[in-house]
């Protein structure tokens, strides 16, 4: 069945969950959140999606396989944990590089966690869709 207040609602709500799901992924370092919730709430957005207008739709709407999304935040994860050794700390220690004026932390900061938690909500974002579009596909 067909409904067409369903497929012109979804596509405001699918931009809005994946708005809010990169807001969850920023704001888990220093409280609730992060990669994984940031990666669900993401994947909620092309499930439904899916459901309105059906899985092939969704699938080039994403325009990467959720297998290559899932891989690559799998190998994101594995990297911030690597990256410590090039500076003689062991396997995931967190490592900080700030870019404000001086190197002071006035500006914005880069580090190995926010790496993790990108790879956490690729990993967990390709995962969910899929195994959602494997069993609407099934």
């Amino acid at each position: 069945m067909k409904s067409i207040i369903l497929s012109v609602g979804t596509r405001y709500l699918v931009g809005l969950l994946i708005i809010f799901s990169i807001y969850m992924l920023m704001r888990g370092h220093n409280e609730p959140g992060g990669g994984f919730v940031g990666g669900l709430i993401g994947a909620v957005g092309f499930v439904l999606y899916a459901l309105a207008s059906g899985t092939e739709q969704a699938r080039r709407a994403l325009r990467f396989s959720p297998e290559g999304i899932a891989v690559m935040g799998v190998f994101c994860a594995i990297a911030a944990g690597i990256i410590p050794a090039f500076f003689g700390d062991v396997f995931f220690t967190g490592q900080w590089w700030y870019t404000g004026p001086g190197g002071d932390d006035k500006g914005f900061v880069l580090s190995t966690v926010l790496l993790f938690d990108i790879g956490v909500y690729l990993a967990v974002f390709g995962g969910i869709l899929a195994l959602i579009f494997a069993l609407e596909e099934f």
